[in-house]
């Protein structure tokens, strides 16, 4: 996962905000542009480990809303984003707007995904991000999706609808509660303007819902990502919101991949997070053991400590740590088998140490 740099001119013990900052910029940035810079100084001298997820899960915005806001104080030239060779985003430096006499002229950026691992430096704070892609071309308009002020008459036409009883219906079951018509209306936009299929919109209320986001401004938020991203199926959905999982990426990279996964992959991930139950640090805990044992079949290794740690019990690292404790004290009091072939009485490698584990810990 890629590692961001953030660092500015002059460090302070607390937040400061620049005088000019609040009578020149602020003036003419949105609520996403502001939260976003306000959150970079707050943070700076708090070194503290964030993201551009984190930071969009704390202001229930999106990872595109906040790449967008990054870019949109770039233009201001009161920040400056570092990339690596391949064009990745590695920094954030923070200008001192206290040397700058006059708001600075606007210029592009353009980010682009890839991943680094940048070093940390002496009063750095370093954001871990997954790589974040933004693209911008000078021929091609990103198109603006704005909800119109849908009337009584329009909402009751909507209802009346034949296929939208189910479809309420299924939205009603995935967030709880009874719409009210403002959120009906959020679902008309869906249909009207974004022009959803009843199976994405299923999927988008499936995918919110399970991230613990049931504000329809957030879910909103996420089919205008979805809709700018040309996303028309729920399959096309699920490829695009794999790539910003951070926890699928800490997985990936855990066990040696370095590209999003394949379905089995998916599957294999989804088994341990949904079936299973487990949570990152223990599922990153099996991976890393996996990695140490072999390099191949890496998820299937994992499969195997992770069923075993499922059929133990084992919900915490801790229990992980007693387990291990009790397979080191019964292989410790396990006598030696002595082979009668001397050529044979050298310690072997090739003992399938997942299926070991489990026949052990199942004891």
């Amino acid at each position: 996962m890629a590692r961001i740099a953030l660092y500015k001119d002059n460090y302070a013990d607390s937040t400061v905000v620049s005088n000019l900052f609040i009578d020149e910029y602020m003036k003419d940035a949105n609520d996403a542009q502001l939260k976003v810079y306000f959150y970079l100084l707050r943070m700076l001298n708090a070194d503290q480990a964030i993201s551009v997820s984190g930071i969009a899960d704390k202001f229930n915005h999106t990872e595109k809303d906040v790449i967008r806001a990054l870019k949109y104080w770039e233009k201001q030239q009161i920040l400056d984003l570092d990339f690596d060779e391949n064009k990745a985003l590695v920094g954030i430096h923070l200008r001192d707007l206290s040397a700058q006499a006059t708001p600075a002229p606007q210029h592009n950026v353009l980010l682009t995904s890839g991943s680094v691992q940048a070093q940390n430096t002496a009063g750095s704070s370093m954001i871990s991000a997954a790589a974040q892609r933004v693209q911008t071309t000078p021929q091609e308009a990103t198109p603006v999706y704005t909800k119109p002020a849908y009337s009584l008459d329009q909402l009751r036409e909507f209802k009346e609808r034949e296929e939208t009883s189910q479809l309420l219906f299924i939205a009603e079951a995935y967030i709880g509660k009874p719409l009210t018509p403002s959120e009906i209306k959020t679902i008309l936009f869906f249909t009207d303007v974004l022009h959803f299929s009843d199976d994405l919109i299923d999927y988008l209320l499936q995918y919110c819902v399970e991230r613990g986001k049931k504000d329809f401004k957030y879910i909103e938020k996420v089919a205008v990502n979805w809709a700018e991203e040309g996303i028309t199926t729920p399959k096309q959905a699920q490829k695009f919101s794999t790539r910003y999982d951070k926890n699928v990426y800490s997985i990936m990279n855990s066990l040696g991949r370095s590209t999003a996964p394949t379905a089995k992959e998916l599957e294999f991930i989804n088994r341990w997070t949904r079936e299973y139950g487990f949570s990152t640090d223990i599922i990153l805990e099996a991976c890393e053991r996996s990695s140490l044992a072999t390099d191949r079949h890496r998820f299937e290794y994992a499969e195997g400590i992770l069923s075993s740690w499922r059929d133990a019990g084992i919900h915490h690292k801790a229990d992980i740590q007693q387990a291990d404790a009790t397979y080191q004290k019964k292989k410790a009091t396990k006598p030696a088998a002595v082979s009668s072939n001397r050529f044979t009485q050298f310690a072997q490698n090739s003992y399938d140490f997942a299926a070991l584990e489990k026949e052990i810990l199942s004891n």
